[in-house]
């Protein structure tokens, strides 16, 4: 079985987009990509001489498979065959997501196995019968049609929810009417970062605006443009009023809502993932003017409110995050009264549920959930395995009942059904899979950083592992924007044990497992510090004795595709290979294309003198050197990412191609009707995955 794969001209002159044939673990064909614009000028002849000249050299032994008798020796073909072959076993599957309750009526997901796409029903009361909601599988024939979120109004009769194309950020938001089961008129375009706040009536929502791209709103400077609006069922959306302006300041997400009463209206301006503004309404009065209640403070602000007082979220002089209550009538910050101080966890969420509150710790990168009174008195922790990750609470303010789920690096995921009152907990469904995970083992480990700061990592492998050095091991990060990296079941991952590989997760600097003070030590200026714990990680699983650089690869996304750029660009000694999926490489310009304005409170912007030194100092399309050495690296982009621009993936695989000193491949991977989560077609992603693995497997000599 051959394998048709997106790359560029090896010059890095050209700049020609080419398809290669892989056949047997090399490249046998290349032809001009005639999708793509640039492979309409072709190839010079110098590239696709010296490319297929190296084509001997990069063949390296056959894969194997344990068979009846150990080890045995199979072709590529075989290999990549079994491999998306048991992908398909484990990742279509039958799984049920918890409900969500209104006013009789239960909304819920359901992922079939014999479906690409997960659907949404409803019935009324929890023993009715089933009705379909939204099944996208039927929506477009090549399933480039897709559901982003949907909110039920308050009674249950309308459901607002977005629609996409190609699975990108870009939505369209709908209304669907239960009575009917059809949509209404209401149909607005725009909605690409908001969801939907129903007022109690149901008779509409607030919701975030952005127009489109044209004249002086241009890709980078769009998110400045959003606007909070209110759009009443059956009236044109084109004029919905303005709730609260556009900031005009591309570096902020503009948010709001409306209280479960409908009294109180907030809006948040966001600040990156650094701080928040917050503003506030009283529509009983009928307030014309926001009114400040958290602004220009440097910090995080969550408000979640019932019975008019605000309980608030913040890490303001609690860098692991504490609940104030505010009584709205007297928001001045003297009268913020502390419900819940700063615990020794990290607090990632509030909300009310069953007149309680409930809180959601990280405790070492690992979830525990408490519920405590409305006066911040602990009533008990929830009654949940350890050593996993849960959701948080689900349910409504002034109902009894709640839902969370849990997942493991070894168990799928759980829903439960818990009573806030009582604590009882009871199962409410579970993922079944043709895993065994009795022979898995998740342990967490902690290493110095390069600073001597201490980082703790998960380590995730088969039982009887020996530290021969020789282990194919994974080396999986993020670090950045406040982002965990927490226990959780992967049925892909799994397969990669099945194959022999061992996974590792350390929790970097710049993620938000031990707080703000975790998150800024790998932000801005502290950048390198990411790099720095990640390196060190490689070095630590070397040093122990689990693998070594001929059997270690990285992998990370987004911002974790930086990560590996940059660990691939300082240390290429360390690894063999490479998996760098969506990211944002060329640092000095990323704030110029997509999303990037946004992520300058997170990174700084080349713009300010001294920011751009930090910024070109590891910016790895910059540090990209010829005659270097570098690891096999497989690129995974996507056409529609609408996030980060794909010209990162691009041009950054081109220059490898260029610069490497080493006869291994540089290969650019790019999934179509996709945007920067990837696809949302099963089928799409068994076979991103089975191309990963086995390049991955053919890399490390598995």
């Amino acid at each position: 079985m051959s394998q048709r794969l997106s790359t560029w001209c090896r010059c890095g002159e050209c700049m020609a987009a080419l398809l290669a044939t892989v056949e047997g673990g090399r490249i046998v064909s290349l032809v001009p990509n005639e999708d793509d614009a640039m492979g309409r000028h072709g190839a010079c002849g110098t590239c696709l001489a010296s490319m297929d000249a190296a084509n001997d050299s990069r063949r390296i032994k056959r894969p194997r498979r344990r068979g009846a008798g150990g080890w045995e020796e199979i072709d590529w073909d075989t290999a990549i065959s079994e491999i998306a072959a048991r992908l398909k076993e484990v990742l279509y599957f039958d799984a049920m997501g918890a409900p969500t309750h209104r006013k009789g009526r239960y909304f819920y997901t359901r992922k079939h196995a014999t479906k690409e796409k997960t659907v949404v029903y409803w019935k009324v009361g929890k023993d009715g019968a089933e009705q379909v909601l939204f099944d996208p599988n039927t929506w477009s024939a090549d399933g480039s049609s897709g559901l982003g979120g949907w909110w039920p109004s308050r009674d249950g009769k309308f459901v607002a929810y977005a629609r996409k194309e190609n699975n990108s950020d870009e939505t369209v938001t709908y209304v669907r009417n239960l009575a009917t089961g059809k949509d209404t008129t209401d149909v607005i375009p725009g909605t690409k970062y908001s969801g939907a706040s129903w007022t109690p009536d149901s008779k509409g929502f607030y919701y975030v605006w952005v127009p489109p791209v044209g004249g002086e709103v241009t890709v980078a400077d769009r998110p400045g443009f959003a606007e909070l609006r209110f759009h009443k069922l059956g009236t044109d959306p084109t004029k919905d009023p303005i709730v609260h302006p556009a900031t005009r300041n591309p570096q902020t997400f503009l948010g709001g809502g409306v209280s479960w009463d409908g009294r109180w209206l907030t809006a948040s301006v966001q600040h990156g993932w650094n701080s928040t503004d917050v503003y506030f309404k009283d529509l009983k009065k009928g307030d014309k003017d926001w009114r400040p209640l958290a602004v220009g403070l440097g910090a995080i602000f969550e408000v979640t409110v019932w019975r008019d007082q605000f309980y608030v979220n913040t890490n303001l002089d609690a860098p692991r995050y504490r609940v104030l209550k505010v009584d709205p009538k007297k928001p001045a910050r003297a009268d913020w009264k502390e419900l819940v101080p700063q615990a020794d966890g990290t607090l990632e969420g509030v909300s009310v549920v069953g007149e309680h509150l409930v809180l959601n710790y990280l405790r070492n990168a690992t979830s525990e959930l408490e519920v405590h009174e409305l006066s911040g008195k602990l009533v008990r922790k929830v009654n949940h395995p350890p050593l996993g990750t849960t959701s948080g609470i689900g349910g409504n303010p002034d109902e009894d009942t709640g839902y969370f789920s849990y997942s493991s690096f070894t168990e799928a995921s759980v829903n439960y059904e818990t009573s806030i009152k009582t604590g009882a907990v009871k199962e409410w469904s579970r993922v079944t899979l043709p895993i065994d995970t009795s022979k898995m083992v998740a342990e967490q480990v902690r290493y110095q950083s390069k600073d001597g700061t201490e980082v703790t990592m998960f380590l995730l492998h088969n039982a009887g592992i020996e530290k021969n050095g020789k282990n194919p091991v994974l080396l999986y990060g993020y670090g950045g924007f406040n982002v965990s990296l927490t226990p959780s079941f992967s049925s892909s991952r799994a397969v990669w044990l099945e194959q022999g590989g061992m996974l590792a997760i350390p929790n970097l600097r710049g993620g938000g497992e031990y707080g703000e003070d975790w998150h800024k030590a790998g932000a801005g200026p502290n950048k390198q510090n990411v790099f720095d714990d990640y390196t060190a990680a490689a070095r630590g699983l070397i040093k122990e004795g689990w693998t070594s650089p001929e059997h270690l690869a990285i992998y990370g996304g987004s911002n974790g595709g930086l990560l590996v750029g940059a660990a691939m660009t300082q240390a290429p000694e360390l690894y063999r290979a490479v998996i760098c999926a969506v990211p944002l490489l060329d640092m000095v310009r990323y704030h110029k294309f997509g999303s990037g304005k946004t992520w300058i409170p997170e990174y700084g912007s080349a713009e300010d003198p001294a920011q751009f030194k930090t910024l070109y100092a590891y910016s790895p399309y910059h540090r990209v050197e010829e005659g270097v050495a570098y690891p096999a690296l497989l690129m995974m982009s996507a056409d529609h990412d609408d996030r980060v621009d794909p010209n990162h993936a691009r041009k950054f695989t081109a220059l490898v191609q260029h610069a490497t000193a080493i006869d291994r491949p540089a290969l650019l991977r790019i999934e179509k009707n996709a945007g920067h989560g990837g696809a949302d077609l099963v089928r799409q992603q068994v076979e991103s995955n089975a191309d990963l693995y086995a390049f991955l497997i053919q890399q490390l000599g598995m």
